[in-house]
């Protein structure tokens, strides 16, 4: 679990913004391994929001999960573009939510390349009658646990701007 007031602060914040919009949410976690849907549930009334999450850690997962095809994991890897657009996808299609969350990256310490390095994290957000939007974000090698409270950060600032709340910080993303 991640203990940041801050962090927590929004995602109460979330929490009621969602409510209050009637919508659900479905999380698809790969290198967060479910924190997302692990700070959102730490909210009171969180499950007038949290439809469900996945963790899908393998390819394997992600295939049989939430349909992500390992033809496509195959072409690009598992932390790519494609990859993370189908996991928010995916999620969406096999559960009751709104909108879905997808991350997928290197935490570190090793599995990094140079064409894919440690800190890099792709995520989409799949929302029903709306093109998935993605964010690609290379946050360097702070630490594996820097990293993925820093993933957890990006995805919860993705949620936020779905439902007309600001992030603190801005993402690059591509359409």
């Amino acid at each position: 679990m991640i203990e940041d007031a801050a962090l927590l602060a929004r995602a109460e914040a979330l929490v009621r913004a969602y409510a209050a919009a009637g919508q659900r949410i479905a999380t698809a976690e790969s290198c967060t391994g479910g924190l997302v849907a692990g700070l959102l549930t730490a909210v009171p009334g969180s499950s007038a929001v949290v439809e469900r999450g996945f963790v899908t850690y393998s390819n394997e997962a992600k295939a049989e999960a939430i349909g992500v095809p390992m033809e496509m994991i195959a072409a690009h890897g598992a932390v790519s573009e494609p990859v993370a657009r189908a996991m928010a996808e995916g999620a969406l299609k096999a559960s009751r939510a709104d909108m879905a969350v997808s991350i997928t990256g290197i935490a570190g310490p090793g599995g990094g390349s140079a064409a894919k390095p440690v800190g890099l994290v792709h995520f989409a957000l799949a929302a029903k009658g709306v093109p998935t939007r993605h964010v690609e974000r290379r946050f360097g090698d702070p630490g594996r646990t820097a990293i993925r409270h820093l993933a957890v950060a990006q995805a919860i600032g993705l949620l936020e701007e779905a439902v007309g709340l600001h992030p603190d910080a801005p993402s690059r993303e591509t359409a």
